[in-house]
Formats: C-alpha cells, structure tokens, sequence
C-alpha cells in the first residue's frame, strides 16, 4: 500500500513540474521592418511584450533586402515597409496576407549635414544647387535603384532639377541608417535621410527639408505575411492603437489612421 502511494505521489509530481508543450512554447513574433523603424519599433515591441509576455525576433533592413527575403521563404510575420512599391511587390508575390495591409505612417525626407558642419538653413526649391553645396564632398542616402529613401532622394532631386549634376557625388548606402552612420561619421558632408531617422543621430543636424509635393508620398505600409503565428494578429491591432500612435508620434512619424483604441 506504501509502494503504490509512493508511485501515485511521484507521478503527481512529475505531472505538475512537467508544463504542456504549449505551455512551455515562448511566443515569438518575427519582425522584417524597414531600417528606419528601429527606435519607434523597439520601444512599441518592449511595451507588447509588457503587456502580453510576446516576445519579438526583429530584423531591420532595407524594405527591398526584406521583401525578397521573404519571397525566397525566410520565416517572417510582419512586414514593414517603407514604401508602397515593396509591400506590392511581395502581394504581387503571394507572400503578404493583403487583407491584414495597413498604411501606417508618413514621413519626410530632409538633407542633413555632420553637427559641426558650417552648412546650415539650405533653401530645398527648384534649382537648388546640391552639387555646388556638397563642393568636393560626398552626398549619402539609400541606392537609389531600391532603396526606398533613395528613390524617394532621386525623385525629389530630379523634380528640383538638381539631380544630374549630383549624381556622381553619391554614396549609396544598403540602407537609410547606413547613409546615417556615413554623414554622423563625417565620411558623407551631406545626407538625404528620413526626418525619423536625423532625430535620433546627435552626430547629425538638418540643413534642409524637401518639400512634399517633391516626390512621392513617403507611406509605411505593414501586414502580415501568409505564414504569420496567429498571435501576429493581435500585434497588427496594437500597431494600429493609441498606445503605439504615441510612440511613432514621440519619434516623428506620422500616424495616417485613426487610433483603433
């Protein structure tokens, strides 16, 4: 009777310490956002995670290293983008659920400048003169052929008609924080980057704002891919609440929507 009150005892125990396999599964949100999102993303992500005990795998690059990531399978569950183009090109893919697309956020594009550059309060109209302003310098933003803040930085240049003299100027970085890094580092004299992304540089200040009607509407698309957790659901819901429009605002961005909560 002892022997089998013992067993009874030790299973009791075993049961209780051994948690089911959901139990002792960590919910994990994988995360593909467009390079510019990071200090906004960041911050929104730790207060999901406060709030819901989700964890995040975050990987921040450009928009168009991430769409093709996900088209060759990479596991993601959100996409961010920074433009429209490349949230259409990974529809147009079927790797996006487009029922879950939202556009987020705006934003602007600025010309920036090394914090103790002597460049400062550049008028951005038509014929400005970047090439003369950068002198024998290098101008540093996203590829232009990819790149979103660099199609963005092209467009604006040619509309401004100050593009073909610049173009031999630039460096083209892999992304908006890699044009960023070049400028704060002062091996760029000048940089065309997101407004987002000069606010948290204190290695840069902005000379310049370009105009809006410059160049297409900087949009930031975000939905979930077609092989998201179902958890990913809840956390588009929280993108789009007044909790995380207060986050993006604090960084600069503009919240195009109307706060779900």
């Amino acid at each position: 009777m002892f022997r089998i009150a013992a067993l009874v005892t030790a299973v009791v125990i075993l049961a209780g310490a051994s948690p089911s396999p959901a139990a002792a599964e960590d919910k994990t949100i994988t995360v593909f956002a467009a390079a510019s999102m990071k200090n906004a993303l960041d911050e929104i992500d730790a207060a999901y995670t406060a709030k819901t005990g989700v964890k995040f795998s975050v990987s921040y690059a450009a928009s168009s290293v991430l769409a093709r990531q996900i088209e060759q399978g990479a596991p993601a569950d959100i996409f961010v983008s920074a433009d429209i183009d490349w949230m259409d090109y990974a529809i147009a893919r079927k790797t996006i659920n487009e029922s879950t697309r939202v556009n987020l956020l705006g934003n602007s594009i600025v010309l920036i400048a090394p914090k103790d550059s002597k460049v400062d309060n550049v008028t951005i109209a038509q014929g400005f003169d970047l090439a003369k302003l950068a002198g024998d310098g290098r101008i540093a933003t996203g590829d232009v052929k990819s790149v979103p803040v660099g199609k963005y930085a092209k467009a604006a240049l040619e509309k401004l008609g100050a593009w073909q003299a610049a173009e031999p100027k630039f460096a083209m970085a892999e992304s908006v924080r890699g044009a960023l890094t070049l400028v704060a580092r002062g091996e760029a004299v000048l940089g065309i980057v997101y407004a987002t992304d000069a606010k948290v540089e204190p290695g840069v200040k902005i000379v310049g704002t370009f105009p809006a009607d410059s160049h297409p509407a900087i949009i930031y698309p975000v939905a979930a891919t077609t092989t998201a957790k179902g958890e990913s659901s809840d956390y588009l819901a929280f993108l789009r609440s007044t909790a995380a429009k207060t986050i993006l605002e604090k960084y600069g961005f503009k919240f195009l929507i109307s706060p779900t909560t």
